[in-house]
């Protein structure tokens, strides 16, 4: 049996329509001060202030938490939460400011609160964020467990954003190492260890730990890399690799190929994964970051300086090219993609 996302009860295709269908009826925007900047794709909305531009981005942990509850675990998702909504911020250059959080709950626990406020902390400050407040719903008929999301605040001068518009043939692609699974596709993965009946605790040679505490790796925060890159480097792209995986350069700019042609060797929970599942490379390149969690797009005159920058602090490397042509692929194993 080959396992994918949509047997796992996530179909990226139908997310995509549903998605289509929300956005095509919120066209509305305020006048003057706060009306919206239309940018294609992105992972941020902003509105323009003077001559900055305000950015807001929005996200939660997923599944992840259902690891984290039968690991009985919770003091690396806040991490997770203030990545999510700030490397999508990040993406067109603008520097994270503040972030909400949004806990709901079935009942009250406090060392539940107090495991997910440790992380939070954390991840604001490799962020570099304020924690400026939440909210923490008691939601009995709604939730049985938890759920956890944020919102992040983050500014950016208009004349600076990084929209993807100017990815064009000959540039560069530099991808930056990711810390793991990070906090996309984990209902694939736990659908995995479910078909195999394989426990959370269970001791993995691949990792020298339980696969439950690799799974809970916390998502690599690339604020500090990248803010650096811009203010030294011309960049024309930056993707995050989140769910979608490949298919989320195509949101950059639908009009070139992102042709990955040197990925990253993918960590082992990845081979792992694939291996238990039966799951297609196609698959995997369409639902996990790989070992790449976010990547830049430079014109080749800047790859060099790029390089040395981001070296200093994320394992960085060249891993591919962009070309005439649409879409993105993977042309070391094959695979290529046409929608985001």
């Amino acid at each position: 049996m080959k396992l994918t996302y949509a047997e796992a009860g996530v179909d990226i295709d139908k997310k995509s329509d549903a998605i289509e269908s929300l956005v095509k009826v919120l066209g509305f925007s305020r006048k003057g001060v706060g009306n919206r900047i239309d940018m294609h794709g992105g992972y941020a909305g902003f509105i323009e202030f003077g001559s900055y531009a305000l950015g807001m981005a929005t996200d939660g942990v997923g599944t992840k938490l259902m690891i984290a509850d039968a690991m009985h675990k919770w003091d690396t998702v806040g991490i997770d939460c203030v990545a999510m909504n700030a490397n999508d911020l990040v993406c067109v250059g603008a520097e994270p400011l503040a972030f909400v959080d949004y806990i709901a709950i079935d009942k009250p626990d406090v060392v539940i609160a107090g495991q997910i406020g440790i992380g939070l902390a954390k991840g604001a400050e490799l962020a570099n964020v304020s924690l400026v407040g939440g909210e923490f719903a008691i939601l009995p008929d709604m939730i049985t467990g938890f759920d956890l999301a944020g919102t992040c605040l983050g500014w950016i001068k208009k004349s600076k954003l990084i929209t993807g518009k100017k990815c064009a043939p000959g540039d560069i692609i530099i991808g930056l190492r990711s810390s793991g699974i990070h906090s996309n596709g984990l209902s694939l993965a736990r659908k995995v260890l479910e078909v195999n009946e394989i426990k959370y605790d269970e001791d993995f040679s691949e990792f020298g730990r339980s696969i439950g505490l690799e799974l809970l790796e916390p998502t690599r925060i690339y604020v500090k890399e990248i803010l650096n890159l811009v203010k030294t480097c011309q960049v024309h792209g930056i993707a995050h690799i989140t769910g979608s995986g490949l298919r989320n350069f195509i949101r950059l700019q639908p009009d070139v190929e992102f042709r990955i042609e040197d990925p990253f060797e993918p960590q082992p929970i990845f081979s792992v994964l694939q291996d238990l599942g039966n799951i297609s490379e196609k698959e995997m390149y369409q639902t996990f970051n790989m070992g790449m969690g976010m990547a830049v797009i430079v014109p080749e005159k800047s790859a060099k300086k790029a390089l040395e920058l981001l070296n200093k602090s994320v394992e960085a490397k060249i891993v591919g090219k962009v070309y005439k042509g649409k879409g993105a692929c993977n042309s070391h194993i094959g695979v290529e993609y046409h929608r985001y």
